[in-house]
């Protein structure tokens, strides 16, 4: 469906990320609809985690320039860029209108403060509940994402956690104030696949009590096609792909999502002795010497020297609610 189509809780318009002359990710759209879940999946450094960073203002202005428009429909109908507003007011929104599972729970956990007053800041900020309203809700907060003893760990400092401890807190901390949005880095990365799977079930039955959008960050397919509706594949700092779950998952049209699906691990390929398993070549290019043309054309086994080396090509519409950015997709699907 075209970015512009109303209904958008957020539009996000040519978002580019430089870190002084290096851009970090180059003009990156999407949207995201009312209970929602979009996973943006792609490689290490291919720009997820910093396009979140920068939806949620916590990139340090001093050290890099942040471009285009992330526009937030207010329950009023109203739109407000989050890259246009004061710190002020994006704080206020940061929390109660916008939440974020951080990928590293050691350093967005605060060392000196227990766990349960750091769920409770945004509840005391944005629900105006009381200290010991909050502190109790903070342990409700704890046993709702699986954690053993919730009143005894509220007391405890984030290093007297284990990694999956610390990893469930800052769900805790996220959802606290059920946002509208939860914009989630990696969450279930630390976890087994028991509290993986509770995790997975809470935000789905949150989405379902509330409407809560999720903006899904992850390398793991299986999760994909488990919990998103859309998915959004980037490359070296761009939108590579842009498709329904389903669609893309079964008819990619970019030679990097097909590589993406090649390399994960199969059960059925593992049973076949000398079955070795097929991997992208090469790495992800330094974002200070990307090469010219398509980003993706020296790890890629359709290049060619014309259209893929001449010109960088622009994302195009394969389906009225699918978009690629591949030269030669036409040729490939045929």
């Amino acid at each position: 469906m075209p970015l512009s189509e109303t209904g958008d809780l957020l539009r996000v318009e040519g978002l580019t990320v430089r870190f002084g002359a290096v851009p970090a990710i180059e003009d990156v759209s999407f949207a995201l609809r009312p209970g929602e879940t979009l996973a943006i999946v792609g490689e290490s450094s291919s720009g997820k985690s910093v396009t979140a960073l920068a939806l949620m203002r916590l990139l340090d202005p001093r050290a890099c320039s942040v471009s285009g428009r992330a526009l937030l429909r207010g329950p009023d109908g109203r739109e407000t860029d989050l890259l246009a507003l004061p710190e002020r007011a994006m704080a206020d929104l940061r929390g109660r209108a916008l939440g974020m599972i951080f990928q590293e729970p050691m350093t967005s956990l605060n060392p000196v403060h227990t766990v349960g007053r750091q769920i409770s800041e945004s509840l005391i900020r944005h629900e105006r509940l009381s200290p010991r309203a909050a502190a109790a809700r903070a342990v409700d907060l704890l046993a709702e994402v699986g954690i053993p003893e919730p009143a005894r760990r509220a007391s405890a400092f984030p290093h007297q956690l284990s990694g999956g401890m610390r990893q469930r807190a800052t769900i805790a901390i996220a959802l606290a104030c059920r946002p509208r949005i939860l914009i989630a880095d990696e969450p279930t990365t630390a976890l087994d696949v028991t509290i993986q799977a509770q995790i997975l079930d809470l935000l789905h039955r949150l989405q379902q009590e509330t409407g809560m959008a999720v903006v899904f960050i992850t390398h793991n397919l299986g999760v994909v096609a488990e919990i998103a509706d859309r998915v959004v594949v980037m490359y070296a700092g761009q939108v590579v792909e842009d498709a329904p779950v389903a669609a893309l998952l079964e008819h990619p049209a970019m030679p990097y999502t097909a590589g993406l699906m090649r390399s994960v691990p199969r059960l059925d390929a593992a049973l076949h002795t000398g079955r070795r398993l097929l991997a992208i070549p090469g790495n992800v290019p330094d974002p200070r010497q990307r090469p010219a043309g398509c980003t993706f054309h020296p790890r890629c086994g359709h290049a060619r020297p014309d259209p893929c080396l001449r010109a960088r090509p622009a994302l195009e519409w394969a389906a009225p609610d699918h978009r690629v950015r591949c030269a030669r997709w036409q040729e490939i699907a045929a």
